[in-house]
Order: structure tokens, then C-alpha cells, then sequence
């Protein structure tokens, strides 16, 4: 079912329309509201499973690489000391607000719980580090069925997965060039057993979906 929602938000004196499909919805205390905003678990369309949070500014001063780096060692350390959920991606983008994604996944997917368990030590250890610079919206999310490919590890751990790769320029007249990926050496993708395509050429990766 789809419901479209609206919150009164305290601590940012505004007003936030959310249109999900809601499969959990929890707020917390008003003083808890106040330094957080809201936190929502949501499902959409294609299976994704997000957990949110709106979050105050950090008081550094980090550029988008080095956000996602510390975020990176920083989740990677949250997980250290379990061999079930492994980190896929974070990223940090300016979408009207600043987003702080952080996708994970395990074998058979994964949940809510999971979700919003690594949030809310994320939020905990990011807190501390006060590792973000601006006003964000954090998500934990698992990754969904076409991800965009953008780390060597993506390259490796998805061989065997057919992908669309979009070039920046046409390669035999075509700028989509879609294949199986079986092989990646730092410096190029390999599709099919045969075709490789230098990193420098592709704008970008992404797993294929058969419809």
C-alpha cells in the first residue's frame, strides 16, 4: 500500500513531504526528534529497503571523496566483527539536500533490522568523528537489482552479472554496450570473455535488468 505522509519537523522549522511506500514507521522522543529530525524505514518499488535519517551539520571541512573514504572505514569497522553483512558502497551527493548513502547487502538480503541497526551505530560513530561537513539525510539502504558499478571492488565481486556499460564516446556506433562482466585488471573491464573496454572510456556501469 502507498500512503503519502506529512511531518511537522521541530528542530528544522519546516515542513517535509515524503510520497514511499511505507512498510515501518517509527519516531522517537521530542527531545530525540529535535536533535535528529526523523528517522523513516521504507521498501520501494524495486525491493530497496532504506532506512533514513535527516541529521544536523558536522563541523568539519571534508571534500565529497574524503566523506565517503572516512564513511567507508568507519562502516567497515562496524562490521569487523561479523562475516554475514559486508558493505557494498557509500556515497555522498547533493540532491537539492546533501545524502549520505550507505548500501549493504548479504546472502539472501538484507532486512529493516539490519538496516536500521548499522544506522543508528553509523549515526553514533559519525557523531563523534564529526566527520561530515553539512546538513545531511543519512540512508542505509541494501543496494537494489541495478546498481551503478563505481569501485574495483564492484568489478570483482559482480563477475558473472550482465551490465550495461554506457560509453562517453560510440564504440562501433553504439554508446551502450551490454555483456557479461568477466574481468576487470585496474585499467579495464572485460565483457564476454573478450571485449575490453578501457575505464577512461565508460561514463558509467550498471547492472543489467531483463524485463
Amino acid at each position: 500500500m502507498t500512503f503519502l505522509t506529512f511531518f511537522q519537523i521541530p528542530f528544522y522549522k519546516q515542513r517535509l513531504l515524503w510520497y514511499h511506500e511505507i512498510v515501518n514507521l517509527r519516531l522517537f522522543s521530542e527531545e530525540w526528534v529535535q536533535a535528529h529530525s526523523l528517522i523513516l524505514c521504507e521498501k520501494d518499488t524495486d525491493e530497496r529497503i532504506t532506512v533514513i535519517q535527516k541529521q544536523k551539520a558536522g563541523g568539519g571541512c571534508m571534500a565529497k571523496q574524503q566523506v565517503e573514504d572516512a564513511v567507508e572505514a568507519i562502516v567497515q569497522e562496524l562490521l569487523k566483527d561479523q562475516d554475514v553483512i559486508e558493505l557494498v558502497d557509500a556515497e555522498y551527493v547533493k540532491e537539492h539536500d546533501w545524502y549520505l548513502r550507505v548500501y549493504i547487502d548479504k546472502e539472501g538480503g538484507i532486512d529493516i533490522e539490519d538496516c536500521q541497526a548499522l544506522s543508528e551505530k553509523l549515526e553514533e560513530a559519525l557523531d563523534k568523528g564529526d566527520v561530515v561537513p553539512d546538513s545531511y539525510i543519512l540512508e542505509v539502504s541494501s543496494p537494489g537489482i541495478d546498481r551503478v558499478l563505481r569501485k574495483p571492488r564492484d568489478f570483482t565481486r559482480e563477475q558473472g552479472k550482465k551490465v550495461d556499460v554506457t560509453l562517453y564516446a560510440p564504440r562501433e556506433g553504439k554508446k551502450l554496450v551490454v555483456g557479461e562482466l568477466t574481468g576487470f585488471d585496474g585499467d579495464a573491464i572485460e565483457l564476454d570473455g573478450e571485449t575490453k573496454i578501457p575505464l577512461a572510456d565508460i561514463a558509467q556501469v550498471r547492472l543489467h535488468i531483463d524485463f
